[in-house]
């Protein structure tokens, strides 16, 4: 436990260090061609080499990293900001006429995946980072509703419970002072998983050409570009794969860490 939860929050905390020192600062410049310069192998001068247009991939990687973020971190604000109050709603109406809406509403929306979600928006409204935020957003929101539908059902069978009622509070007070509270740290881990989910769904999109566009440096799309330069020039491809890998592995050890941290029942089984 102690563990994973160390190297999920160190690898993560890299990745968010890396974007936020973006903001002021990287080797070099993401917007600048050096033609001169393409595809150099990893050196002193450019840690991470050059790719295909000679700019430095570190600078490409600290930059793309606060876009990735920015979109899974917005996604997942999204997804729960709308998905938690729903839940709360379907459980306090458990077997109502609102429950079977809000849930039906959650399976018609799993049925279609961000992917097709995302196609059909940039349809309308054209490729971008915003469209990739809402697309992941959108399907993220039936993600919390169940977990937090599921979590708030138990919850309204236990004695507390029926003692607030009994005191005359409100089914949305209720849901507010003791659900809510009781869900925090299930909600919590969730988030940290659908934050990795969110950075895997923004590379897909940018790889697919539906997320960030360029010169806004993404990780997706940095993997697009290199696609056909692996045998010539493999770091290009390997240095954002990896960036991905390490970014979803972080957030993915941080959850379980987490979730093992905060599980009442995990603690009374530790030796």
């Amino acid at each position: 436990m102690r563990l994973s939860l160390i190297l999920g929050a160190t690898l993560t905390t890299l990745f968010l260090g890396a974007a936020l020192l973006s903001f002021v600062w990287t080797p070099y410049g993401i917007t600048g061609v050096d033609i001169a310069a393409r595809l150099h192998p990893p050196d002193m001068t450019n840690l991470l080499g050059t790719d295909h247009f000679g700019r430095d991939i570190l600078s490409m990687i600290m930059v793309g990293a606060r876009t990735s973020i920015a979109v899974a971190l917005v996604a997942v604000g999204i997804g729960m900001g709308l998905g938690v109050p729903l839940g709360l709603a379907a459980a306090a109406r458990s077997g109502g006429l609102l429950d079977e809406l809000i849930m039906r509403g959650n399976d018609l929306i799993f049925a279609f995946p961000s992917l097709v979600i995302a196609i059909l928006i940039t349809a309308v409204f054209g490729p971008g980072a915003v469209n990739a935020i809402i697309a992941i957003g959108i399907f993220n929101i039936p993600v919390f509703a169940r977990l937090t539908r599921g979590g708030a059902l138990s919850l309204w069978q236990r004695d507390f419970i029926l003692a607030a009622r009994v005191a005359g509070k409100s089914a949305p007070r209720i849901s507010l002072e003791h659900i809510l509270p009781n869900l925090a740290n299930l909600l919590i881990v969730q988030g940290t998983i659908q934050f990795s989910l969110g950075i895997l769904a923004e590379a897909g999109l940018s790889y697919v050409g539906l997320g960030a566009q360029p010169p806004i440096p993404s990780w997706g799309r940095m993997l697009a570009d290199a696609q056909t330069m692996v045998a010539l020039a493999p770091h290009v491809a390997i240095i954002p794969g990896m960036a991905i890998v390490l970014m979803v592995l972080g957030l993915n050890l941080l959850g379980d860490g987490l979730r093992d941290a905060l599980d009442p029942r995990l603690k009374a089984r530790a030796p």
